[in-house]
């Protein structure tokens, strides 16, 4: 593989990994497509800072490893492997190389699958579903308020719309008008994006928005959210360029000077597995795709079309 467009992808043979003494090998039955994935290997990502480097598994003269979260089965263990064991059935994330028939983890990114939980749900929950949870936590969105999400139907927007319906918000969220209707019934007030949004919005929110999430990074959502919250402590945005930062927003991710989250994340792991089950969350996939056909299901996330996850079925 080399940077560039997904036609670089090329799917190779290496031999069944073994594992450390702290480390665990994973049968992949399910892994998660994330923009994250093309934009590590396409050389236009922006600059991220080393420990976010280390996380996305990118050395400084290295290509990235990508597949960044899955769902299978332990194949190995090593001596420390603490409780796990040969035959578990396991989500992983966080976890580098998720792209492979195999994938080494931490016994620490590993949360159990529960049998009611399919393999594409299981692979791509947590990415997407602990970037909604972070965000929604660093707006301090609360039972009570009205919040907008800019970017509804995207991978991450579908799962903020949900966590904040399930945790009691009003939820307006903005979406092209072919998604309004999947957007109501996550429990969602859906708005056209483009001119005139601020009317749309004020409408459908006659008594205001006390918190916005900026999951698409325009300029449109960036002046919106300011005009209508007006408190930019209780903006959270995980994409865009500086303004962002100069007007105060609560960025967080993978931006340079982001908020990672870690904690928070790692905490909301265990709580959308128990959403999942309890059927408060639902996993919106797009698509599923065989590994050899990488390249067909990033060019098909790039366009961008569908509401949903794109999922790699190894």
């Amino acid at each position: 593989m080399s940077h560039g467009v997904p036609e670089v992808l090329d799917l190779v043979e290496v031999p069944i990994p073994v594992p450390a003494a702290d480390q665990v090998v994973v049968r992949v039955k399910a892994a998660g497509v994330n923009p994250i994935d093309w934009k590590l290997y396409s050389g236009s990502f922006h600059a991220i800072d080393d420990k976010y480097r280390d996380e996305a598994g990118v050395g400084a003269d290295a290509l990235p490893r990508i597949g960044l979260e899955c769902a299978g089965v332990v194949t190995a263990v090593g001596e420390e492997r603490g409780e796990v064991s040969i035959g578990d059935e396991v989500i992983v994330y966080p976890v580098t190389g998720a792209y492979a028939d195999y994938v080494v983890a931490n016994p620490g990114s590993l949360i159990s699958k529960p049998k009611l939980v399919d393999w594409p749900a299981a692979g791509a929950l947590m990415l997407t579903g602990t970037t909604a949870a972070h965000t929604l936590h660093a707006a301090g969105v609360r039972p009570a308020d009205r919040v907008l999400i800019h970017g509804g139907s995207g991978g991450v927007g579908l799962m903020a719309v949900q966590l904040a319906a399930d945790l009691g918000a009003t939820v307006i969220a903005t979406a092209s008008e072919a998604n309004h209707e999947l957007l109501r019934g996550l429990g969602a007030r859906p708005v056209t994006y483009g001119p005139g949004l601020i009317d749309r919005v004020r409408a459908a929110a006659p008594e205001g928005i006390d918190a916005a999430l900026d999951l698409i990074g325009t300029d449109e959502a960036l002046d919106t959210s300011l005009e209508l919250v007006g408190n930019p402590d209780r903006v959270a945005s995980i994409a865009g360029g500086p303004r962002r930062a100069e007007q105060g927003l609560k960025v967080i991710g993978n931006q340079p000077g982001a908020d990672l989250g870690t904690e928070i994340r790692a905490a909301a792991r265990p709580q959308l597995v128990e959403k999942l089950v309890q059927g408060r969350l639902r996993v919106v996939i797009a698509g599923t795709y065989p590994l050899e056909k990488a390249a067909e299901a990033h060019r098909a996330g790039i366009v961008g079309h569908a509401p949903g996850k794109l999922v790699l079925l190894p």
